[in-house]
């Protein structure tokens, strides 16, 4: 299983950008069902939030509720990753609380791969990184 970091879908359906093509691979790949990809609930939310600012609410919930089918089943943020993201956080200055959050989340299921284009994830321990629109992401789908 990889984890999705909110990046991958907003970059997927978002304007023309170099990592837009990679992103929509990552999506793309686990329509067509050769890649078992999920994220979190509360990642999902955040894309209907950044894509509403652009395109309107009806646009955002459409997609989220596409995003939230498409990675079903979701992960589900347990009371032990609030302290475990808080310690990443803290040992982290280039993840923001969320990140750190999702860091948390993503390595307690110990997925194969982590996919993100934001690089403060890269010093998470015992988290396979993997940078969206790299060679390692290509060989990864």
């Amino acid at each position: 299983m990889i984890v999705l970091d909110t990046s991958v879908l907003v970059y997927a359906v978002g304007r023309e950008h170099p990592l837009r093509r990679p992103a929509e691979a990552v999506v793309g790949a686990a329509t067509e069902g050769r890649i078992r990809a999920t994220t979190m609930i509360e990642v999902v939310q955040e894309f209907a939030h950044v894509r509403a600012r652009h395109y309107g609410r009806r646009n955002a919930v459409a997609l989220a509720r596409n995003y939230a089918t498409l990675l079903a089943p979701l992960l589900v943020t347990e009371p032990g990753d609030l302290e475990a993201g808080l310690r990443l956080f803290a040992r982290h200055e280039g993840l923001g609380a969320f990140d750190a959050l999702l860091a948390a989340v993503a390595k307690r299921v110990e997925p194969t791969a982590f996919v993100s284009s934001d690089r403060g994830f890269r010093g998470v321990r015992s988290l396979r990184y993997v940078e969206l629109g790299s060679l390692e992401l290509d060989e990864l789908l």
